[in-house]
């Protein structure tokens, strides 16, 4: 970084990876949170003798800077401070007679990177830190395996546990839409070995997941599941009922994609086409995008997290939530083909099969979404999940409004029909009856949400209580709420007394106030 560029970001307090600091002649206490948080993340810049007041940012500059260097580099490159040895690059600037001092953390490949304890583990949230909750600190141990957890041998497994029927639709799939590959003349056990699908007598763990039994699967990764839901509203709290679609489970992660894919091709334009060898294809822009979101969800879940991967279909939007994060910012792996998959085994078997880019992460197919639809396309990353969601356009292929059921179709298709064949004044009444059954929806639904704002408040009161750590963001994916909807609960707990903030919004942490300690 140099000067003209730390001047340019001296302008701008939206960088995620830049963190000032006043520092006049000493380190601040809290540097070593950012210290932790850049490892623990991409990696960033700690600038020392610039402080911020609100917006602005004032250079200050550093009285001793030989000294603060060296009291900063010494406890970064000895095991009394942190559990794991970092070496930052240092740069110094002269602006105006003032010096600044800047050291880069780079992200570190063994994690979590915490000083003292683990309890002191952060991480990095927009532009501020945050300590680690317990899920998050997992999710860090886990990542140590990134890219190496999918070849290795399922220990208790056999060469019997390969789901026959899978197996066969693999190679018929293979040989149908990639015939020129090799592994296609390729006797049986060939096949599995080159595609790391068995190790000796063990399945890998990739292979495992992607065609093998599901009790097998089950015996050693628990609970594993692929959770789609179709949800008749633009949240929880609007739908009634909760949801008119759950896929059931699945042998493998092959079958599942097939499954998921016939639910998601309901949701967009799919034109017939015919390629040279006579056969079918699924040629439409959206449904690429959405495949593409898909495919790049089940080759980077962390399919040992507790959390599972899921889909749910909004009226309004369509999310893919991956436990596993991507490696890298987003805007980075936007500028770049990078090709980093949590699963390489899981990966290649996809890339073979033509269902996934060959290199980088495909962004540039999801975003064809927005061309198409002239709806956007939203990526998001945290510590352990990422985030895909496409915002559907107003009415979806087949015609319907989204957020109407196969019952409503059928019937409104019915009436229509009924309207040929009737005088103008049934069709008069029919409206009536329409506008009659649209005012009581509405009734219903605004007695629902005076119901579901209770709902919610005790929800928030129980997250808080459960993990007093917990950010807004959090509560916005446990309750289905809006950020903006959760900053108004929260503003409306604080007014009302059930709940205070104790500390600053970075590094400080929630308390429930008990009823006895309120004033009613």
């Amino acid at each position: 970084m140099d000067k003209t560029e730390l001047l340019i970001r001296l302008s701008d307090i939206e960088w995620d990876d830049f963190e000032v600091k006043e520092a006049r002649s000493e380190l601040p206490k809290n540097i070593w949170e950012t210290v932790s948080a850049f490892a623990n993340s991409s990696g960033g810049w700690i600038v020392l003798g610039v402080a911020q007041k609100g917006k602005k940012f004032e250079v200050c500059g550093v009285e001793n800077p030989e000294k603060l260097e060296q009291d900063f580099t010494t406890a970064l490159r000895s095991r009394g401070k942190f559990n794991v040895l970092m070496n930052p690059k240092c740069q110094k600037y002269n602006i105006d007679g003032k010096i600044v001092l800047a050291f880069f953390i780079s992200s570190s490949e063994q994690k979590p990177v915490y000083f003292n304890s683990l309890i002191n583990t952060f991480i990095r949230t927009a532009s501020g830190d945050q300590r680690a909750n317990d899920s998050e600190i997992n999710a860090l141990f886990r990542d140590q395996l990134f890219g190496v957890m999918s070849a290795r041998p399922a220990l208790k497994t056999t060469y019997n546990d390969i789901n026959r029927t899978t197996l066969v639709r693999y190679r018929d799939y293979m040989a149908r839409f990639n015939p020129p590959l090799p592994y296609n003349s390729m006797s049986e056990r060939e096949f599995l070995e080159r595609l790391q699908i068995v190790e000796g007598e063990y399945l890998t763990y990739g292979g495992l997941l992607f065609m093998g039994k599901n009790t097998a699967i089950n015996q050693t990764i628990s609970d594993f599941r692929v959770d789609l839901l179709e949800i008749p509203g633009r949240s929880y709290a609007e739908a009634e009922p909760r949801y008119t679609f759950r896929l059931e489970e699945q042998e493998n992660l092959w079958e599942y994609y097939f499954a998921i894919i016939e639910r998601l091709k309901r949701k967009v334009d799919m034109p017939f086409k015919m390629n040279h060898l006579g056969i079918a294809v699924e040629d439409s822009p959206q449904f690429e995008a959405l495949r593409e979101a898909l495919v790049n969800m089940l080759m980077h879940t962390e399919y040992f997290s507790q959390a599972k991967p899921r889909i749910r279909i909004f009226t309004d939007r369509i999310e893919f939530e991956n436990p596993g994060n991507f490696p890298l910012p987003i805007s980075e792996l936007m500028k770049k083909d990078i090709s980093l998959p949590r699963n390489p085994v899981i990966a290649k078997l996809f890339r073979n099969v033509r269902l996934s880019e060959t290199a980088g992460y495909g962004f540039n197919k999801m975003l064809k979404w927005e061309t198409e639809t002239q709806k956007n396309v939203r990526f998001e990353n945290t510590i352990d999940f990422s985030f895909v969601t496409f915002y559907l356009p107003e009415f979806n292929a087949n015609g319907k409004t989204n957020g109407q059921s196969d019952n409503e179709i059928m019937q409104i298709a019915g009436d229509e029909i009924e309207d040929t064949i009737t005088n103008n004044r049934e069709k008069s009444r029919e409206k009536s009856r329409v506008k009659r059954r649209e005012i009581s929806r509405e009734i219903s639904r605004e007695i629902s949400r005076e119901k579901n704002g209770e709902e919610s408040r005790d929800e928030i009161i129980k997250l808080i209580k459960n993990q007093v750590f917990i950010t807004q963001k959090e509560m916005a994916k446990a309750t289905g709420l809006s950020i903006k909807g959760i900053e108004k609960k929260i503003r409306q707990l604080k007014e009302q007394g059930f709940i205070e903030r104790i500390g600053p919004d970075n590094g400080g942490h929630w308390k429930v106030i008990q009823k006895s300690d309120r004033d009613i």
